[in-house]
């Protein structure tokens, strides 16, 4: 009798140990489960949001782009005369220095067909600035200056979203960009260069480089039109086109206490010099290839900041330029 109820109390000990054990696994199988759907659903939305953040801003581009073609096709005649004018400044800018390069054999250690790259390079850079800077949305000084700022506040979206969008132009401002393009196959041919996926993806970096630090430098003296419109309505002009000019020259051949200045202070050697010799394999004055990409990024960081203390000195104080009836000064 001992021994019987012995084992029927192991038997029923041990099947509640079972039991119990097996529960525990399928309460823990069950919160893992629950984590781990959990976690994908946050997943999901997130991708979900991106998503519709990425149509919203290429459905903005598309309407921009629409009005740009409407412009075209509406009124073609001056619209062909603003890209024949554009090619032909641009062309004007950037055939003489290639022609001194021709005609001396290269410039500062640069060959001709290098300085054709470089002048490919700088057409490009021309090409995107004028494919997405339309509507002032990079001379954002002048949208400041003139009490413009108000008419993009007052829309439901953000401030950001609105200037990147607003001046796209595919059919009456990439003419540059095509230019630019074969300009640099024909240079690419003639140097010859192998064009790898590699090569194309370092072009595309120094290319957002280069448009990055034009659009800080832009808005970072913008932001003297929120404390004073008028006077400074074209300041971002002056700070893109100013000295736009030395941008397309080699700086090969000048002394340190020029390039350096060029680099830092008034980055115009790295509008098209610095990239153009990095994508030929030899980057200047033993610098990093990475450099205008780190410029970039501090210049971005600067504009951000001083361009957001403006925007609240701009809400608490408003424009000058209107008048108690809305009417601009």
């Amino acid at each position: 009798m001992a021994d019987n109820n012995i084992n029927s109390n192991s038997n029923g000990n041990g099947n509640g140990n079972i039991n119990s054990n097996s529960n525990s696994s399928n309460s823990n199988n069950n919160i893992n489960s629950n984590g781990d759907s959990s976690s994908n659903n946050r997943i999901w939305k997130a991708l979900r949001l991106a998503w519709r953040a990425i149509a919203r801003v290429f459905g903005l581009l598309a309407i921009s782009a629409k009005m740009d073609l409407a412009w075209l096709l509406r009124d073609t005649k001056y619209a062909a005369l603003g890209i024949c004018g554009d090619v032909v400044n641009n062309a004007a800018t950037v055939s003489g220095v290639f022609l001194i390069a021709s005609r001396f054999d290269g410039i500062g250690g640069m060959s001709a067909d290098e300085t054709l790259l470089m002048m490919a390079y700088s057409t490009m850079v021309t090409g995107i600035f004028t494919l997405f800077g339309a509507g002032n949305n990079i001379h954002v000084s002048r949208i400041i200056g003139r009490g413009q700022l108000e008419h993009l506040l007052v829309q439901p979206l953000p401030l950001g979203v609105q200037l990147a969008t607003s001046g796209f132009a595919p059919f009456t401002g990439g003419s540059n960009l095509i230019a630019g393009a074969a300009l640099l196959a024909v240079a690419a041919g003639r140097l010859g260069l192998r064009i790898t996926l590699p090569w194309l993806a370092a072009l595309a970096a120094y290319l957002l480089a280069t448009m990055a630090i034009i659009v800080a430098r832009s808005y970072l003296v913008s932001s003297a039109a929120f404390y004073a419109p008028a006077a400074a309505e074209e300041i971002s002009s002056d700070a893109i086109e100013g000295t736009w000019i030395l941008s397309t020259f080699p700086l090969s051949g000048m002394p340190r206490f020029v390039q350096i200045p060029l680099l830092t202070i008034m980055p115009e050697g790295l509008m098209a010099w610095f990239p153009s010799l990095c994508l030929l394999g030899r980057p200047p004055l033993g610098m990093a290839a990475y450099y205008p990409m780190a410029f970039a990024l501090l210049a971005s960081l600067a504009a951000n900041l001083v361009f957001r203390k403006g925007l609240d000195h701009y809400a608490r104080k408003g424009s000058n330029r209107y008048v108690p009836h809305g009417f601009r000064r």
